[in-house]
């Protein structure tokens, strides 16, 4: 092997081991350096509250989505529900407007201009101290939301977010492997809520300090990553509240998963340039450090694996041995491509469901940076659509 080959070979091990399993350590180490933070007692007057939820097209989960909203417990004042039609065509805005009578509020956009313009469209009209957002496809668990809203008890706090729960249809369990990155990921970010605070808030159900959100943002961005930023940047942390659960129900296909991380992720790269100044350590510290760990290393994961293989390739020329790996590559291959055609609906067995995840996931993250490098920006929403939130189980 070339001396070339075996620096590359080595930086992408070290680059996987570091961001996957060695980055988690260190957080565990530093919470234990830095001691238990005290939780928030409940607050002396619990704050009015607005629900923010943009929709397109949500017909057929709208209803219940509301009817889920209205059930929720809370202590303070009955939160306002607003609901933003991104111009929907089909019959969502008509469910929402029966609503009415039960203090749901219908702001309809009269022409598409994707999740960010639409929340931007509403502020106007939030009257809550906190601003809670949501989204159509997820079903919020009956008493999230006090815990929820308890975390602004510690002054420290400007964002709190939702513990996520990947759950599938009962009669046919999709995606199993996104159950076990989203299980991973929630774990990442009780480790990075006991340090310091996390970089991005679950887009499913987070909550906001007010103050934080009155100035509207660029199209393309991600507001649930950029109100993590914003709050770093006025000297708030952003925690993850493991009390508040959000049932998430998981992408019945790879190639929908596949088309919904590279709309994140590409719209991720844009929110990050918009705020770059916080990857500078000496001004944000050990922020910075959570934020180029969290993010950036998973983000360049892929580049860094096609040289990887790019590599082994090289290295197998000469090497009978090396053709191991460019085996096990080839397999985690075909893996994904059976994943990409599986009939949606269908189970995907367990021994394909993970490479294919994994394979998929790296895919869609070179793309978006390809995407993002290019200037391309991705204005016009389109709400990955998952099942409805009903007849679900966990794991």
């Amino acid at each position: 092997m070339s001396p070339a080959s075996a620096w590359v070979l080595a930086a992408g091990v070290a680059m996987v081991a570091y961001t996957y399993l060695g980055y988690p350590l260190l957080l565990i180490l530093l919470g234990r350096l830095r001691g238990r933070r005290r939780t928030p007692g409940p607050p002396a007057t619990w704050p009015a509250l607005s629900l923010l939820l943009p929709v397109y097209n949500e017909e057929a989960v709208i209803r219940e989505t509301l009817e889920n909203l209205l059930q929720l417990d809370y202590p303070g004042p009955r939160p306002q529900i607003v609901v933003v039609s991104d111009a929907s065509t089909d019959g969502t805005d008509g469910i929402v407007s029966a609503f009415a009578g039960r203090g749901v509020r219908l702001l309809r956009l009269p022409r598409r201009a994707g999740k960010t313009a639409a929340e931007n469209a509403a502020r106007s009209l939030l009257t809550g101290e906190i601003i809670v957002h949501t989204d159509a496809s997820v079903r919020v668990e009956r008493g999230a939301l006090t815990p929820l809203i308890a975390s602004f008890g510690d002054p420290t706090v400007g964002v709190a977010s939702s513990h996520n729960v990947s759950v599938a249809r009962i009669d046919a369990r999709a995606n199993y492997a996104e159950s076990w990155y989203v299980g991973y990921d929630m774990w990442v970010r009780d480790l990075e809520t006991a340090v310091t605070g996390i970089v991005g808030a679950a887009g499913c159900f987070y909550a906001a300090r007010a103050a934080l959100q009155r100035d509207p943002l660029p199209d393309g961005l991600s507001p649930d990553f950029a109100a993590a930023l914003i709050a770093r940047e006025r000297g708030f942390r952003t925690v993850s509240v493991r009390n508040a659960v959000c049932f998430v129900p998981r992408i019945p296909s790879l190639s929908r998963e596949y088309r919904r991380k590279v709309r994140t992720i590409a719209r991720g790269w844009h929110t990050l340039h918009f705020k770059s100044a916080l990857l500078n350590p000496f001004r944000y510290g050990v922020f910075a450090w959570i934020l180029a760990s969290h993010k950036v290393c998973r983000w360049l994961m892929p580049h860094v694996g096609v040289l990887v293989i790019a590599a082994l390739a090289w290295w197998a020329r000469g090497e009978p041995g090396a053709l191991a790996g460019v085996a096990i590559a080839g397999i985690a291959a075909l893996c994904a491509g059976l994943g990409w055609v599986w009939p949606e609906g269908r189970r995907l067995p367990k021994v394909l469901a993970v490479p294919a995840y994994v394979v998929i996931g790296n895919l869609a993250a070179l793309h978006a940076s390809l995407r993002a490098l290019s200037g391309e920006s991705l204005p016009t929403w389109e709400p990955t659509r998952r099942e409805a939130a009903r007849r679900l189980e966990v794991g």
